[in-house]
Formats: C-alpha cells, structure tokens, sequence
C-alpha cells in the first residue's frame, strides 16, 4: 500500500469538507469517504473531523521534485528572514517567485 501524497490528503480533506457542506451524515460520509478513497472507516471519519474545522477548501498542491540552487549569502539570508515572518516555506517563496519571472518572460519572449 502506498503513502498519500500531500495532494491525496488534500483532496480526501476537501472531499469531507464538501459532504460536511451538503449535511451527509456521518455515517453514510465516513462509508463514502471510505469507499470513494480506500480509506478505512476510521480514516475516513479522522478527515472528517479535520473537516469540520476548515472554513473552505484546502488548496490541492502540484507534486514537487526537490532541485539544489546556488544563491549569494545575502540572497538566502534575506530569503530565510522572509520565510521566518511571511510563515511561508522557501521552496514556497521560491516557487512564487519563479512563477512569476517565468510568466513574465512567456509575454516577452
């Protein structure tokens, strides 16, 4: 049996949140959960309960690939110093950060 990727575990979370949504009850929810994921009840019911504390949906995450940089001191110090208050991770950051060069780069060339 394989583990669940974080996007699994999203999508089993969102799945709870929107039966919790539509008022399925437990019961028939945790069996649909179950039987939907291949869960077993009681992991099913355990995303439910996480459910019920969500006030919407979580964001599904694209699977990663893990890559080394080299960057200047400077750069990864003030990298860190933002990840430490923005609360994101920096492989987050990064990832934003790239995103939006490269999107930039698609207009202009």
């Amino acid at each position: 049996m394989r583990r669940s990727t974080k996007a699994d575990k999203a999508r089993q979370l969102n799945a709870a949140f929107s039966m919790l949504r539509r008022a399925i009850a437990l019961p028939e929810a945790m069996q649909a959960l179950a039987r939907e994921f291949g869960l077993s009840e009681r992991q099913a019911y355990r995303y439910l309960e996480e459910a019920a504390h969500l006030e919407g949906p979580v964001e599904v995450s694209e699977a990663t690939v893990p890559i080394t940089i080299k960057i200047p001191v400077k750069t990864a110090r003030l990298l860190r110093a933002y990840a430490r208050s923005s609360g994101l991770t920096i492989g987050a950051i990064v990832s934003r950060a790239l995103a939006a060069f490269l999107g930039t780069q698609r207009r202009h060339g």
